[in-house]
């Protein structure tokens, strides 16, 4: 899928109510896991341990922290979407998320958008974006949510 390019507070209002895109798979390793495990001190056997996940977890494998999930946004995100003429963007909220299904191991995930609301906040654009991320092959998305951006514009 292309990506679409946003240049100004205008043209992203034109896409209010819409799907913006979906974004390339990515699949989720152990490598990955372990390292977010690391990072977030959250060694807890369901993520990091596949042996015990196996014989003892309830979805016969490791899963992926759900904040490991979340943190997949910006990096999916910019795939869908490329916004020129920024001063900065800054992750401002999550008005509501739900963890729908753990993500297994080796799986692969990818983000859909939707524009849900737009304002321009005196040159400030505050964007409310509904957000997916599907799991290939599986109808129960990992999480559902909306989530808020601020964009500066030049």
């Amino acid at each position: 899928m292309s990506q679409l390019v946003i240049n100004s507070f205008e043209e992203f209002e034109k896409h209010i109510g819409q799907p913006l895109g979906i974004s390339d798979y990515h699949k989720i390793t152990q490598d990955q896991i372990n390292k977010f495990a690391d990072a977030t001190l959250d060694h807890q056997w369901i993520h990091t341990d596949p042996e015990k996940a196996k014989a003892e977890g309830a979805f016969g494998n490791t899963i992926a922290h759900g904040y490991l999930t979340l943190s997949l946004v910006p990096f999916l995100w910019e795939q869908i979407v490329q916004v020129n003429n920024l001063k900065m963007l800054v992750n401002y909220g999550i008005e509501s998320l739900r963890f729908a299904q753990p993500v297994v191991v080796d799986s692969e995930v990818r983000l859909h958008a939707k524009l849900a609301n737009i304002t321009n906040l005196r040159g400030t654009v505050k964007t409310e974006m509904e957000i997916k991320l599907e799991i290939k092959d599986q109808k129960k998305p990992a999480f559902t949510g909306k989530l808020v951006f601020l964009y500066h514009f030049k």
